[in-house]
């Protein structure tokens, strides 16, 4: 045993790279990177053209087929929630849909998505509220459309819209990077940003190596065998030392002990 290896991550800030510039912690970005983890694992273990994306997002169970596809089974992954509050509605269950949507093999139900009321029992009233003494099971049940609107963000759209009748200084306020970034995808709602940053990660799911810095420092000279000068753009100078090895270290110190005994 080796111990745990990370076969491949990925960070909802890379949603940038794909038109999603705000909203990154949010449930549906929390679903977009989902779905960009998953097809990025699979084109790394070559199983990306095989097991393909869910072409109807509808909020639906969705997992992909237990039978191999050309002998291959599908990549089976297990959740593992940590820390996080499994609580219904959890953004970490957004991106084990996002993940299940992009073509992963991830056991689950629907009960931790938004759109799922528990069965729960009630007490019948009359018309004028008081209690009959009959009750009434209501049975569980699971909205997917409810799901759906999370996924491509309607509630954002919903409030943005409202709030803009209501309060506009409020709403530029809180939205005013919302509609830089609708202006800059060219479309008028969160879930046709959302479509497009779907398309986007599915076309192009390989992370994007970050550019090197091209002001860092320089070594200028040397200071002696243990110290160093480095010089940075701004025309600032430091000394840095340089790490001993082992033998440096006890050549110094039996120096020292001979300069104490004279």
């Amino acid at each position: 045993m080796n111990g745990d290896r990370v076969m491949t991550a990925a960070e909802s800030t890379e949603l940038k790279q794909h038109g999603l510039t705000v909203g990154l912690t949010n449930y549906s970005a929390a679903y977009a990177t989902g779905l960009l983890l998953a097809r990025r694992l699979l084109k790394k273990v070559g199983l990306s053209d095989l097991y393909k994306i869910n072409d109807d997002i509808n909020g639906e169970y969705f997992n992909v087929d237990e039978e191999p596809n050309d002998d291959k089974r599908p990549f089976k992954v297990f959740l593992d929630v940590g820390i996080q509050r499994t609580t219904t509605g959890a953004r970490v269950f957004g991106a084990l849909k996002g993940a299940c949507d992009g073509g992963l093999n991830v056991p689950h139900n629907t009960k931790r998505f938004p759109g799922y009321t528990r069965a729960k029992v009630e007490e019948v009233v009359n018309k004028r509220g008081k209690a009959t003494g009959e009750v009434e099971r209501m049975e569980a049940r699971f909205e997917a459309s409810v799901l759906r609107d999370r996924i491509f963000g309607v509630h954002v759209t919903n409030y943005m819209n409202q709030l803009k009748k209501d309060d506009a200084a409020k709403f530029k306020r809180q939205f005013s990077q919302w509609e830089k970034a609708l202006t800059a995808a060219k479309v008028k709602t969160c879930e046709d940003l959302y479509k497009k940053v779907h398309a986007s990660v599915v076309a192009k799911p390989d992370r994007v190596p970050a550019k090197g810095n091209k002001n860092r420092p320089k070594l200028v000279s040397k200071a002696g065998d243990a110290n160093r000068v480095y010089q940075n753009t701004k025309g600032g100078k430091w000394i840095t030392s340089r790490k001993l090895t082992n033998d440096e270290k006890k050549a110094a110190v039996a120096a020292k002990f001979a300069t104490l005994l004279g």
